[in-house]
């Protein structure tokens, strides 16, 4: 009899056992393969635009992918850096080898926690309960909750040409009928597919006739609790190279030989619109001459290089004239050919804010079931229902992060109104709050909340405690400090090139400038405070103006988050609602006004004939 049943070891699952046996619960994690445990079948790299903000938010609550990314990644570097802080994201190439290792260790240490290699094939239900899960063997394991974290592998197939197999990522057992007793118990079920290019022999790579793409000559870490664990100068590095007017015509005259364009006539599941095969990109953008490929490490301890967005269902032969087409891969080895794989996923609607299933109670989802793309979309998801399923055992109400709080809440509150056509991935155009919702202060949003639930300790409270007293003297001493126009002053101002004050001016007035930054101050002032606590003073400064906008739009929304819509609401009895509207406002089940305004398909006036019905019917009950 365990508290919590964890199935599927990959990233989701990592963080959602991680999360409960830390908070002191029973927890059994249970999967097919231990060697498989935070496998990174695609690319092995953490972050990127939105998703490495992501892994700092993760974080920020207690998780552990950002530890585990900052031990073990080949290299790290800060994405849009020339841009605005909004849009700056993290991004590390992973070790393939290292990271699932130093995981499983992290996982290990656990008192909490027991790993058992098994397939689920059902799940105990007893009156709409879920109470444990019945192995392929016809072993039941008792559980007050079970989550699921099955990534791709709901009856798994691997296309390559016209050929199809019953498999999961690396040739590994399929789950062949999980997905048909989810059905069976009434969830709506949605076929989905993604893909993976080739990897290629790094010893038969001209890296002559590439770009190198280093990491960034600046120490950088996703954990708030970590130092570097790396060297700068020993960050391997990343290449850039692009298709040709060749490899076009190679993909376009063998179309009908891909798995996806008419090689297999009974494909189902749709792939990611951000992530499209090569073929996909050829088809859609001809106007393109050329399409950019990276060529990233998997591991210090062999030679494969990721050739990231060349992804394909191609058969072996045509993938062979595909990858000698491009510039300094003539002479290229392929160690494992690319494919897609399309498999079973749940539709997200069918789920609470909590990640509990509404159809099942005791039933939480997480990662690429719910049909998101992306480890970092997985991890986040696997720790909100770690930390909810462990609050609903200790009867305490569920952690349900905000759209101006998290990304994490943008994802799960998109998932679960909007649903998904697509396997969903994140980006920084999805929060209208962005500006919110930066790299750099992650920890200043949500850290208490980690706190709270318990995943925080006293020590790293603290240390967050100190950082905002910090940014409020900093804040004084910029208001306070001010700088002469002296003789050597003018000097450092002309030599930067920067227009000179016409009279003294505070520290703070002059970083409203937008030419100047810290960096240029430091050459005349000394700012004896810590770099992420002047960072905080600069962003604050020069975007103030957007900042308070932005909490202003987001004050609107919380006050529409407050207008309860009542769980006993019956549609069909309102007048005048577009059927549209009534048929979606029936499926989400809206919590909130501002969750049913965020429902595509439900208009303006949709709403206003909703809030009328909620004023003249329930407010009487108030």
């Amino acid at each position: 009899m365990y508290e919590i049943i964890v199935v599927g070891g990959g990233h989701a699952g990592c963080e959602a056992a991680y999360a409960s046996a830390k908070k002191g619960h029973k927890t059994l994690l249970i999967t097919s393969n231990i060697k498989n445990i935070a496998d990174m079948p695609c690319n092995p790299h953490i972050g990127g635009s939105a998703k490495g903000i992501v892994v700092r938010e993760i974080d920020a609550l207690g998780g552990i992918m950002g530890k585990i990314a900052d031990k073990t990644h080949l290299q790290i570097k800060m994405l849009n850096s020339a841009k605005g802080p909004a849009v700056q994201s993290l991004r590390a190439q992973g070790d393939k080898v290292a990271y699932p290792k130093e995981m499983l260790k992290a996982l290990k240490s656990l008192k909490k926690l027991k790993i058992k290699e098994a397939m689920v094939e059902d799940l105990i239900v007893k009156e709409n309960k879920v109470m444990g899960v019945v192995l392929e063997d016809g072993t039941k394991i008792e559980s007050k909750i079970v989550i699921l974290t099955t990534g791709t592998y709901l009856k798994a197939d691997i296309l390559v040409g016209n050929t199809r197999t019953r498999q999961g990522p690396h040739g590994e057992k399929a789950s062949n009928f999980l997905s048909d007793k989810l059905k069976e118990y009434g969830f709506e079920i949605k076929r989905l597919k993604t893909g993976t290019p080739q990897r290629i022999d790094k010893k038969t790579i001209d890296f002559s006739k590439t770009k190198i793409e280093p990491g960034d000559n600046k120490y950088l870490t996703f954990s708030f609790d970590l130092e570097p664990q790396y060297k700068i100068e020993n960050q391997i590095p990343c290449h850039l190279t692009y298709t040709t007017k060749e490899t076009h015509k190679i993909i376009l005259d063998n179309l009908n030989k891909s798995s996806m364009y008419g090689a297999l006539d009974d494909i189902e599941g749709i792939g990611p619109r951000y992530c499209p095969s090569i073929e996909d990109k050829v088809v859609r953008f001809k106007d393109k001459e050329r399409h950019q490929l990276f060529i990233e490490p998997e591991s210090k301890y062999y030679d494969d290089m990721y050739l990231q967005g060349f992804s394909t269902s191609m058969p072996p032969d045509v993938q062979e004239k595909m990858v000698h087409s491009l510039p300094g891969f003539e002479k290229a080895k392929i160690i494992k050919y690319g494919y897609a794989i399309e498999y079973d996923a749940i539709y997200p609607t069918q789920l609470k804010a909590s990640l509990e299933t509404k159809i099942l109670e005791n039933l939480f989802t997480a990662g690429q079931i719910n049909g998101t793309s992306g480890y970092e979309e997985a991890a986040c998801q696997g720790l909100i229902a770690g930390i909810n399923a462990s609050l609903k055992l200790e009867k305490k109400n569920p952690l349900v992060l905000k759209r101006n709080e998290a990304y994490i809440g943008v994802l799960i509150d998109d998932l679960i109104t909007k649903g998904i056509r697509d396997p969903y991935r994140l980006l920084t155009s999805r929060a209208e709050f962005r500006l919110l919702l930066r790299s750099d202060n992650a920890d200043l949003r949500i850290r208490k909340y980690g706190y709270e639930v318990g995943l925080i300790d006293e020590t790293q409270m603290q240390k967050l405690r100190k950082k905002e007293e910090k940014i409020e003297e900093i804040k004084t001493y910029a208001k306070d400090n001010k700088i002469k126009i002296t003789k050597e002053n003018k000097k450092i101002f002309e030599d930067n090139g920067i227009d000179l004050p016409t009279s003294t001016m505070s520290i703070e007035q002059l970083l409203k400038r937008p030419e100047i930054n810290i960096e240029f101050l430091e050459k005349i002032i000394e700012i004896p405070f810590e770099k992420e606590v002047k960072e905080q003073l600069e962003i604050h400064l020069k975007y103030e103006g957007y900042i308070n906008k932005a909490y202003k739009e987001a004050e609107k929304l919380l006050k529409l988050e407050k207008k309860q819509i009542p769980k006993d609401i019956d549609y069909n009895k309102i007048k005048n609602l577009a059927s549209e509207a009534r048929q979606k406002l029936n499926e989400v089940k809206p919590e909130t006004i501002a969750q049913a305004i965020r429902i595509s398909g439900v208009n303006p006036t949709d709403i206003s004939i909703l809030s009328v019905y909620l004023k003249k019917e329930y407010s009487k009950d108030e």
